[in-house]
């Protein structure tokens, strides 16, 4: 299997039994033998090409020959960065022929035909031999790489939206976000998805989280998914549909997150990359794709958003975003068929393009204006469990006296550290995962409630209705006894005893009671 940009497998093979002009016209036989493309020939060698289709994997293959010495290449002609073993079958499939029709020539036949080649290499002697180039440099195969991230007239949205994600983070560090895990508060100032604020008139926290990233991993696994479904898709669909179809589906996507999750905070391109992937699959079911390419893209590309989708069952993926992407997407993709198939004709691809974004829009507004907004009344105290009418209606009162959006930051903030503190239950104390159960109590859970504390710590200074600051006081209670509680389930584990059990039931008991009472305040 080759890495690199782009991958590549070469053999060499010493010439014993043949000249290089029979080794040439051997080769050139082959390569049509095979169905390769033969792109330029020399008395050094040849260049040939797969011949599978624009959407399928293709390769080059080079074939020099320098004294008794001949090198077989082939390198990847996409933007892959993994091969999986494929130029090396390149080059064994062109050695395995090469010795089939080497045998079936016999001496006169295989002199006719050198001598027929030696004319054609001799009306082509005025020409430049590009074999004897010097090979591309590791720089040059650099520059060809960030040529992806340069917008041009072939290529345009695709790498404008890839560079704007990364210059995004950048400006996100360098405003002091952490590089591999910014903070809940750094994501809400950039603009994140949260339905307390989303639904609180600042509905475009759905485009713009579309643009945000959880840190530098996260950016790098959207950007790579974007890159290859935009080489593939762009130029199919067209520039606009492509931009048009990234900010729909994102919009969705962002939109399905706040519908299936009440107090997460969601940022990410992958719901839009979701949508692209999802039109792609929709076109993959017409004629608009060749015949030929249809199954491996789909197997391909139903396995990126398979094992996406698996893998987003995992704790902290947004996985309603995917799905909502995703099957927007599809259904846009359908809706386009009918304007990629008549291309030559401008209105019908204009009508067909307005009329589902404007339907798409229109049930985006309606589902926006009508999500209920209880969370933003302190539902977050709550873990998510609801609370009756009275209670919100308390709430929205004291909401509604007291606006201030730096004290409401900090108290998403602290909720969210809050439920990450809560994560690791249940604890397995079984010796078989004790280092694991003691690393989630002391790295996680204890790590997570005093950070809760220290986020309460800030508000102390803030001049805070009376019901905020008795309800904070006793967050700041509950936050203290979770500490000892986690503290002693450490001490039992670590000691490999049950001597605690009464008082660890009771602490757990203490803990709901004082959550109850909380969730009573106002």
């Amino acid at each position: 299997m080759s890495i690199g940009f782009t991958p590549k497998h070469n053999e060499e093979i010493h010439l014993t039994d043949l000249t290089a002009e029979q080794f040439l016209t051997i080769a050139i036989e082959t390569a049509e033998e095979i169905k390769w493309q033969l792109n330029f020939i020399s008395n050094s060698g040849l260049i040939c090409y797969t011949n599978n289709g624009v959407f399928s994997w293709n390769a080059e293959i080079k074939i020099l020959i320098s004294d008794q010495t001949v090198t077989v290449t082939s390198e990847s002609t996409g933007n892959e960065m993994i091969d999986f073993g494929r130029n090396k079958k390149m080059v064994q499939l062109f050695l395995d022929k090469f010795e089939t029709i080497k045998s079936n020539f016999n001496a006169t036949e295989l002199a006719e035909k050198v001598e027929n080649l030696k004319i054609t290499l001799a009306s082509k002697a005025d020409e430049p031999d590009i074999l004897k180039l010097p090979p591309p440099t590791t720089l040059d195969q650099i520059k060809g790489f960030f040529s992806l991230f340069i917008p041009s007239k072939e290529f345009l949205v695709t790498p404008i939206l890839v560079d704007l994600n990364i210059l995004i983070f950048i400006a996100m560090v360098i405003a002091g976000a952490d590089v591999f895990n910014p903070s809940g508060e750094i994501l809400l100032t950039w603009g994140g998805n949260y339905r307390p604020l989303t639904l609180n008139e600042e509905w475009w926290r759905l485009i713009s989280n579309c643009f945000l990233h959880g840190g530098i991993i996260h950016l790098v696994m959207n950007m790579f998914a974007l890159i290859y479904i935009g080489v593939l898709l762009e130029p199919l669909i067209g520039k606009t549909k492509f931009l048009i179809v990234y900010l729909l589906t994102g919009l969705i996507a962002s939109l399905t997150s706040i519908c299936w999750h009440e107090l997460t905070i969601s940022i990410g391109a992958s719901g839009a990359i979701f949508g692209l992937y999802g039109v792609f699959l929709a076109l993959l079911t017409t004629n608009i794709i060749e015949k030929s390419d249809r199954k491996a893209l789909f197997v391909s590309i139903g396995f990126f958003v398979a094992y996406n989708l698996v893998y987003g069952l995992k704790s902290g993926i947004d996985n309603a975003a995917h799905i909502g992407g995703l099957l927007t997407g599809v259904i846009i993709g359908f809706a386009y068929i009918p304007a990629l198939k008549r291309k030559n004709e401008p209105a019908i691809q204009y009508i067909i393009v307005a009329f589902s974004s404007f339907l798409i829009l229109t049930c985006a507004i309606v589902v926006y204006l009508n999500l209920p907004n209880n969370s933003i009344t302190d539902q977050a105290a709550m873990n998510g469990k609801p609370i009756d009418e009275s209670e919100t209606e308390k709430a929205k009162k004291v909401a509604a006296a007291y606006r201030n959006p730096e004290f409401e930051k900090i108290m998403i903030e602290f909720h969210s550290v809050k439920s990450m503190a809560l994560d690791i239950f249940p604890v397995d104390t079984a010796l078989v995962v004790r280092e694991k159960s003691l690393s989630d109590l002391k790295d996680r859970g204890l790590y997570y409630w005093n950070r809760s504390l220290e986020i309460l710590a800030t508000t102390e200074g803030m001049k805070l209705p009376e019901q905020i600051f008795l309800k904070n006081k006793a967050w700041k209670s509950y936050c203290e006894h979770q500490t000892k509680c986690y503290q002693l389930m450490y001490k039992a584990i670590d000691e490999h005893t049950k001597r605690y059990d009464n008082e660890i039931i009771a602490a757990i008991a203490k803990g709901e009671e004082m959550l109850d009472e909380i969730k009573h305040m106002y």
